[in-house]
């Protein structure tokens, strides 16, 4: 009887993967193709089934503007062709209905002399549904890393001859240093272990820019993986492997300027494809710093009522710097280009969410459009934009849900905490008064009664523009740790800078880009101490990534933290204290400032309903029963939970 039921339950089995196989063939449509290619037709490939069944190729080739491009294939029809200024470009516009099928297939131009040219493209299947795609929230804690600066496992990507800049010199802080995707890959057990659950690479995609692009910021190619760090099928490697171990993969995207050595910056398509082209094309032989126009960057011309139409201009059109062009957003098809690139990147890599570059200097109308386009496709998708700035009416006005008296929707579910980010580290550092000092962290706190959504927003401590955290706190452990759990406990999406953990600093020259991003320890073949291993590490050092460890991977189980109510109370006697609350589950923070023991009356948190419970600190694991006061013995901070076992 045994027998005959293993048996028929094989048979079953074959019969389903039969039934899938035949399946997956209906869904792809064989047809003759010349597999010739064009030298550039992008996206480089799409996907069936989307709710957009718009396409739109940028198709560049030699004088291909004379020719008649044609398609023959099921599903697939040619709607309009648009072309430019330049004969170097086509825009074909394409529409994918609910019918066609994946496969390949030829797009054919043909000149006037009867001459014919092919670029054989392809239409995949997409391996998961729009609405399998979930972003990050605040279950998440964020890992961000510069990629060139945490780990270097194949030092044959180091240097590519065909690039502009083939230096390697970690002794220079604005040069390459060798770190790559495969580094981070191996290191994805470690930032799993200590209790991240989503990685923030910065930008990975060719910059081949003369120097100082380590960062990733000046792209050159949006389609193509720098091969300084490895190729697309190791990104897809870094994602799958993420995947693996329950994480995200958040990439960095921007859309505001490309690198000045864009390929389409030899010959653009339009007048108007980057801002300010004409002053641009006028100096092209002698162009820089002196002849740029570049952003104002005064970011406040987005809400302000009474801004001039001069000062707008001077933040969304004037050049980030001189060797990134500002990208025109208005132009209908780079925006259509911008869009495609994202969700082209999405499908690809399975992404967990995207971080938005200079949020505040394209064009407005565009990100709202480009936003919202994302999050009709993927509803459960997820996407910060930066903007840097420490007024929270300004942070706030980005968000979706915000009731902006322009009337303005931005589509954006979440932005990045600089004010509560400064608010934090300036009430670590400073002495208590009535207006300095923790009273600065819990006022700072106050103002998420004017996000649309304060549990969506990015919280951090530092990050590779800013100060690093332990400098920043004067390179004192105790703040360190205050300052870190109580971001760790905060409603928000904790992001966590490569390093933090170990306390990495740049005291040597506070805010030194190169200084900042400097290399994680054990990512190099021949480094004397190793993160990774603890190899080398002060003991302060193995201290802190300890109590980060312990405090993520609470976090990590934790609903109350995640998603609870939050209740603080005003800072008392050089204390703070902050309650996360879900169901049975409450999370006590708190945080002394004396350099003294002393005893604090319980009975002002009486609302908190603690009276008589065991709390367990999750860092010590000792246990206290709340009853009417609490000593606190020496300066720091303490996390309790009412979760015991």
């Amino acid at each position: 009887m045994k027998l005959f039921r293993n048996i028929l339950f094989s048979l079953s089995i074959l019969f389903f993967l039969s039934c899938k196989k035949e399946e997956i063939l209906k869904n792809v449509s064989e047809v003759s193709v010349s597999n010739t290619f064009l030298e550039r037709v992008e996206p480089t490939n799409w996907w069936i089934d989307f709710k957009d069944t718009s396409l739109q190729l940028l198709v560049k080739e030699d004088n291909i503007g004379n020719s008649k491009p044609s398609i023959s294939y099921a599903g697939v029809s040619l709607k309009k062709v648009n072309k430019a200024r330049s004969k170097n470009y086509l825009f074909i516009d394409l529409n994918i209905d609910k019918n066609a099928k994946a496969g390949k297939f030829d797009i054919v131009f043909t000149f006037d002399d009867g001459t014919k040219k092919t670029h054989t493209y392809e239409l995949k299947n997409r391996e998961k549904t729009a609405e399998d795609y979930k972003g990050f929230d605040s279950s998440d804690a964020i890992y961000l890393i510069t990629p060139d600066r945490f780990a270097n496992a194949d030092e044959n990507n180091d240097i590519v001859e065909n690039l502009k800049e083939t230096a390697i010199d970690r002794t220079d802080g604005y040069k390459r240093h060798g770190g790559d995707l495969q580094g981070i890959i191996n290191g994805v057990d470690y930032i799993s272990d200590l209790g991240f659950t989503a990685i923030w690479p910065t930008p990975v995609l060719t910059n081949d820019m003369p120097k100082g692009s380590y960062h990733g910021y000046a792209i050159t190619d949006y389609y193509q993986v720098d091969p300084r760090f490895g190729t697309l099928e190791e990104y897809k490697n870094l994602a799958n492997k993420l995947r693996e171990k329950g994480m995200k993969l958040i990439m960095d995207q921007v859309a505001n300027h490309c690198g000045l050595e864009h390929w389409w910056m030899k010959g653009l398509p339009f007048d108007d494809w980057v801002n300010n082209q004409k002053n641009y094309e006028d100096n092209i032989n002698s162009w820089g710093n002196d002849k740029n126009i570049g952003s104002n960057h005064r970011r406040t011309t987005n809400q302000d009522l009474y801004a001039s139409e001069v000062d707008k201009k001077g933040n969304n059109e004037g050049w980030f710097v001189a060797n990134m062009p500002d990208l025109n957003q208005r132009n209908p098809f780079l925006a259509k280009y911008i869009i495609q690139n994202s969700i082209w990147w999405i499908e690809t890599l399975g992404l967990g969410g995207i971080r938005q570059d200079t949020y505040p200097y394209p064009d407005k109308q565009f990100m709202a459009n480009w936003a919202g386009t994302i999050m009709k496709e993927y509803p459960n998708f997820s996407i910060v934009g930066e903007e840097w700035s420490y007024n929270p009416l300004l942070v706030g006005y980005w968000q979706k849900g915000a009731i902006n008296k322009d009337g303005y929707k931005s589509n954006l579910k979440s932005t990045m905490d600089f004010p509560m980010q400064k608010a934090i580290i300036e009430g670590i550092n400073e002495d208590e008064t009535w207006g300095t000092g923790l009273v600065k962290i819990y006022e700072g706190l106050a103002n998420d009664f004017y996000y649309a959504s304060p549990n969506d927003i990015m919280i951090f401590l530092d990050n590779h523009d800013e100060k690093r955290m332990f400098t920043a706190l004067d390179e004192d452990v105790t703040k360190a740790k205050m300052a870190l759990s109580y971001m760790l406990m905060l409603p928000r999406i904790p992001q966590i800078y490569y390093g933090t953990e170990i306390l990495m600093d740049d005291t040597a020259n506070p805010g030194d880009h190169g200084l900042i991003r400097t290399d994680f320890p054990g990512g190099w073949n021949g480094d004397q101490i190793n993160a990774f291993t603890g190899e080398g590490l002060s003991s302060e050092k193995i201290e802190m990534q300890n109590f980060t460890s312990k405090v993520l991977n609470y976090r990590k189980k934790s609903e109350a933290i995640q998603f609870g109510k939050t209740i603080h109370f005003a800072p008392f006697m050089g204390t703070y204290f902050l309650f996360r609350i879900k169901g049975d589950e409450t999370v006590v923070h708190i945080i002394n400032k004396n350099d003294e023991p002393i005893t604090i009356d319980l009975k002002r948190y009486v609302e908190v309903g603690l009276e008589g419970k065991t709390l367990k600190n999750i860092v010590s694991e000792e246990e206290f029963i709340w009853k009417d006061e609490i000593e606190l013995k020496e300066k720091g901070s303490i996390i309790l939970t009412t979760k015991t076992n």
